[in-house]
């Protein structure tokens, strides 16, 4: 009985220091941009280790059912097979989820977890943000480093006799499964073990190292599993007085920023085009001093299929849902394509990659986009010319020929989404003057580069448009799909969500700046009060322009997080550990609450 004991506990060190192993391995590979001491790495190491220990038990329950049997069972040879067998299994386990929460960090911003399985579905995509070769490192790291972690599974000593007593030895061994419950659950106190608990800090790159990427894994695909996670933070009374007047879906309009109440729209959106690569992009900001400019505009999310259903449905978003991939639930969704639809106009979508990605197809079409053209629709070269799919400049002279052919005698919605600047930054080198001499000097950024070139793009195909009398009845609406993290700018900076939302065309009435906080899902509301048209379904989209729009702010999810910006400050707050982790500001941390709540609850009625 000793043996095995001793054997368990040998598993159960060994996995516990691989954990450990990989936390520091973590912090290293993602340190740029990140800060931190050798005490901050001893801290991560501490504050982990109760997750750490609970996830290596969960590990250790099928060596436990093996030393279990073996006291009846003395055949060491299978054992040992089955183990080895067990062993190769976690060993892989183990290091691909090593190697992908520690690659993925510094392209998310977040742990490893359920919404990587989204690329098993097209792994054509996944492929496209990174090269061949970043690919083959990857690989050798994982064949090698599951060999070695099999290599000292298996060289841990197995027992090599039964007990004389099997009755007691048994009753020994099933009185340590109390122990592995209370281990996995954390205590005996109410709460069980979660995320929440390794976090100690304010710099969220050190909670994040802290977590265990196999746990953190596990929980969150439990959540994506049940599809709809709930907020019941206050009783629907409360819920509802804390949101009173907050999204009135009506507007009371004293101006118009518009010359027609019938313009054709092409609603334009620029991957990842946040406020932070402003400089990359000169002639876009000269675009916002031709057109209107809604300053304070804040993004609702962090990905693309997120992103677009706030922008063309004007519905929010979500920490860990995403409401594109819920088919039926999408489908019932308002959307700026169908209230148009009614209204007479022809709608098109326009975009260079794989439009099935995320459910895309399915939302465009339920929702009212009457003709989608995507990369199926272009020649093989052209297919071929971006690792996404078809190049910028390619798409953007296909939306200026749409633009240019299409039928006079119906008005036009289209949509458009761009996709070069998305990693890995595969496009054309700018050709400014600034760029030369960056290159020259060793400090070329190809990421500022991908955004000088989609502003290239913009800029050319405006210029285009401006010489033809499509012009004088357009409104071109540009923003991006969301914001990235880039260098310093994460979630805990408010600059990070911050972006551009610009009207420009012939159908501007004149230049104007509109100071007020808003979101990008307040689009929606926003057009279609211009366009003097109704818009009470969107529930949650708010005309920024309207008089009864009286408590200006913008809302925004990240993974398993929210932040809330607008006069009084920038506040985040972290769904994990339950703590503000930026500002101080109780009643903004309240209304974003109870935003979640209502907007949740909203969701799972959704049919």
């Amino acid at each position: 009985m000793r043996q095995r004991l001793i054997y368990l506990a040998k598993v159960y060190l060994l996995t516990a220091v691989v954990f450990i192993a990989a936390k520091v391995v973590f912090m290293l590979v993602n340190s740029e941009g990140h800060t931190f001491t050798a005490g901050d790495v001893w801290d991560v190491i501490c504050h982990g280790f109760t997750l750490d220990l609970s996830t290596s038990l969960y590990l250790l329950i099928f060596p436990f059912v093996i030393a279990l049997a073996s006291l009846w069972w003395d055949n060491q040879k299978w054992q040992s097979l089955i183990l080895r067998i067990y062993y190769a299994l976690i060993a892989t386990a183990l290091m691909l989820a090593f190697i992908a929460d520690t690659s993925l960090y510094s392209f998310w911003g977040y742990k490893l977890d359920g919404s990587c399985l989204q690329y098993l579905e097209t792994p054509a995509e996944m492929r496209a943000s990174v090269s061949g070769f970043y690919m083959a490192i990857r690989l050798i790291i994982l064949f090698l480093g599951t060999y070695a972690l099999w290599w000292l599974y298996s060289h841990i000593r197995l027992w090599s006799k039964k007990p004389q007593n099997n009755t007691a030895a048994t009753i020994i061994d099933l009185l340590l499964i109390p122990v592995f419950i209370v281990g996995i659950r954390g205590g005996l106190d109410e709460s069980t073990t979660n995320i929440g608990q390794v976090y100690y800090s304010q710099n969220q790159f050190l909670n994040h190292s802290a977590v265990n990427p196999v746990f953190n894994f596990f929980e969150s695909f439990e959540k994506t599993v049940s599809e709809i996670v709930e907020y019941p933070f206050f009783d629907d009374a409360k819920c509802q007085a804390l949101l009173k007047d907050c999204y009135p879906t009506e507007s009371i309009l004293t101006d118009t920023l518009l010359n027609t109440q019938r313009p054709n729209v092409v609603i334009i959106l620029m991957e990842s085009a946040g406020e932070v690569f402003s400089k990359a992009m000169p002639r876009l900001q000269q675009l916002k001093q031709e057109g209107i400019t809604f300053d304070n505009c804040y993004g609702n999310t962090y990905r693309t299929d997120r992103g677009t259903v706030c922008t063309l449905s004007g519905y929010p978003s979500f920490p860990t849902m995403s409401v594109m991939k819920m088919a039926n639930r999408a489908a019932a969704l308002p959307s700026i394509a169908r209230t148009l639809q009614h209204e007479g106009y022809a709608t098109s979508y326009l975009y260079g990659g794989d439009i099935n990605f995320t459910n895309m197809r399915s939302y465009l079409i339920a929702t009212g986009w009457e003709k989608l053209h995507w990369k199926a629709d272009y020649t093989n070269k052209e297919q071929k010319s971006a690792k996404w799919g078809v190049r910028d400049d390619i798409t953007f002279q296909t939306l200026f020929q749409q633009i240019c052919t299409a039928d006079t005698a119906r008005h036009f919605l289209m949509g458009y989404s761009t996709l070069s600047s998305h990693e890995p930054w595969d496009v054309p080198k700018t050709r400014r003057q600034g760029d030369r001499e960056t290159r020259k000097q060793g400090d070329f950024d190809e990421i500022q580069n991908a955004f000088s070139y989609l502003d290239d793009c913009l800029g050319n195909f405006v210029t285009q448009l401006k010489a033809t009398p499509y012009w004088d009845n357009l409104l071109i609406v540009l923003l991006p799909d969301h914001g990235i993290n880039y260098k310093t700018f994460d979630e805990t900076r408010q600059e990070r969500n911050h972006i551009p939302l610009v009207w420009i065309g012939g159908a501007v009435k004149s230049p104007r700046h509109i100071t007020t906080f808003c979101n990008q899902s307040d689009l929606a509301a926003t057009l279609l009060g211009q366009m003097g048209l109704p818009h009470h379904d969107y529930r949650f989209s708010r005309d920024v322009l309207s008089s009864n729009y009286t408590r200006p702010y913008a809302f925004h999810c990240y993974n398993n997080g929210f932040s809330m910006v607008d006069s009084t400050g920038f506040t985040v707050f972290d769904l994990n550990s339950q703590q503000m982790i930026v500002g101080d500001n109780q009643s903004a941390v309240t209304l974003g609450k109870a935003i979640l709540q209502t907007t949740s609850q909203d969701l799972k009625q959704l049919q």
